[in-house]
């Protein structure tokens, strides 16, 4: 992919994540993917275990909005920062993800936030 394309990929991803929409995210996903994020220490493996995982996320969570921030595309992927307003007054978020791509799917997803003041 072009850098445009992985900026556009990114963009159509984190739509998906404020959409909350479990379906439409496991399509960005590699089969066998492996994803890691501040809340599962040890790292989750496959599709079927992501989907798992996100609806339950999803259920337990306000709305969030996941906006682009900025990527820096890599030889097999690209790094991406965003940040995140999470409904209801609950505050703010910035992250980064690690994003490595096999074709036009995640195969390696490691996710890092952390809190903004208000």
């Amino acid at each position: 992919m072009s850098p445009e394309e992985k900026a556009a990929f990114n963009a159509d991803w984190l739509a998906a994540w404020t959409a909350k929409d479990v379906q439409k995210l496991l399509t960005f996903y590699a089969e066998d993917c492996v994803y890691m994020d501040p809340q599962t220490a040890g790292g989750l493996k496959g599709r079927a275990a992501l989907g798992a995982y996100l609806t339950q996320l999803f259920a337990a969570t306000p709305p969030m909005t996941y906006t682009p921030d900025e990527i820096w595309p890599t030889a097999d992927g690209f790094c991406g920062r965003w940040y995140c307003e999470i409904g209801g007054g609950a505050g703010r978020l910035r992250g980064f993800d690690l994003v490595v791509l096999r074709g036009r799917e995640i195969a390696l997803n490691e996710v890092y936030t952390h809190q903004i003041p208000a």
